[in-house]
């Protein structure tokens, strides 16, 4: 309890959130490092795993490949980095490390949403004449929504969390106050720190969740197959279990 105590005082006394060495300061620094890392990875990640589900070939190697990533620890990578020249170019090391950190449950989530995605639904959209652009952005990424948006809020809470070794590499973000915590050996400090890195990625979890709930382009059907489930084939549906039918595939074929 006197830790807890300790950095509750810390977390209290206003000077320690004010200057370049302050909490606002090396938090702006922290959710730039995450938020620039998760965007790379992004770009990286979707548009290899969403072509890839569509066309259905070559996902189960990228994934594959990908995954070779998780069984090497950030902070190896980290640390190798840094014996490089790229040691000597600022972020870079973190950067890179937390990119390939990232990619592999954002590339695997999105596969298998479009793998996953309801295959009828598919067909018939592609028997109702759209391209194959259409199909992808009005049909099959929908549908894969939810295993999208898992990967994305995997990927993120991980990075918000692993981007403070960022401070053992000469970065900023609350990493540094954890750090400076233990050159001066200062367990409130150190204890505070942890607490700030928790309590965002805590907020960022909480954040995506209500951003998935929004924005899911199926929210309403899918509120609706909850509503009806066990009352039998309603309309639209060819079988038990309300299988999709063309009204579905219609809905999902209208531009947003």
């Amino acid at each position: 309890m006197g830790a807890i105590a300790g950095a509750w005082q810390w977390l209290t006394t206003v000077a320690n959130w004010a200057g370049e060495k302050g909490v606002w300061h090396r938090l702006g620094e922290h959710v730039y490092l995450s938020a620039l890392c998760l965007a790379l990875a992004c770009l990286i990640a979707l548009p290899v795993a969403l072509w890839l589900g569509h066309i259905g070939k070559g996902g189960a190697l990228a994934v594959n490949l990908s995954n070779v990533g998780r069984a090497v620890p950030t902070f190896a990578v980290l640390v190798l980095l840094t014996l490089t020249p790229l040691g000597t170019r600022g972020d870079w090391p973190t950067i890179i490390a937390l990119v390939l950190f990232a990619v592999p449950p954002l590339l695997t989530n999105a596969y298998l949403g479009m793998r996953e995605a309801d295959r009828d639904v598919v067909e018939a959209a592609r028997g109702m004449g759209m391209s194959g652009p259409q199909l992808l952005l009005r049909v099959e990424i929908p549908l894969a929504y939810p295993l999208i948006m898992t990967g994305l809020r995997s990927a993120t809470v991980q990075v918000v969390a692993t981007a403070t070794l960022a401070a053992l590499a000469g970065g900023g973000g609350l990493g540094r106050i954890i750090t400076a915590g233990f050159g001066n050996y200062d367990t409130a400090q150190v204890v505070a720190g942890a607490l700030l890195v928790a309590v965002l990625a805590l907020l960022v979890e909480g954040v995506l969740v209500l951003a998935d709930r929004l924005f899911d382009p199926m929210r309403g059907r899918r509120r609706g197959r909850r509503a009806t489930k066990g009352t039998g084939p309603g309309p639209g549906a060819d079988g038990p279990g309300g299988s999709v039918g063309d009204d579905e595939v219609v809905a999902l074929g209208k531009p947003a």
